[in-house]
This record gives structure tokens, C-alpha cells and sequence, in this order.
């Protein structure tokens, strides 16, 4: 049982450690889409 648990611990520290490089060296796009927000003009004080 002692091996097993010890299989568990270092199964889920290689999906961690994995997990981690993944996100780390993953290159996400940036978004591309224009954003364009009407604001009121009431909304600022004068």
C-alpha cells in the first residue's frame, strides 16, 4: 500500500509540474475584436 500511495504522490506531481510548462510556455492569441462602449454623458460629473 506504501507503493501505491507513493505512485499516487508522484502521478499527481508530474501532472502539476506538466500542468505548469503547459501554461507556462502556451501562446495564447491576443483578441482581435474592437470594443466599442457608448458612455452617457450623464454619467460624468461637471
Amino acid at each position: 500500500m506504501k507503493s501505491f500511495s507513493r505512485l499516487v504522490v508522484l502521478a499527481v506531481a508530474v501532472l502539476v509540474v506538466g500542468g505548469a510548462v503547459f501554461l507556462a510556455t502556451w501562446d495564447i492569441p491576443a483578441p482581435t475584436a474592437m470594443v466599442e462602449k457608448v458612455i452617457p454623458n450623464d454619467r460624468f460629473p461637471r
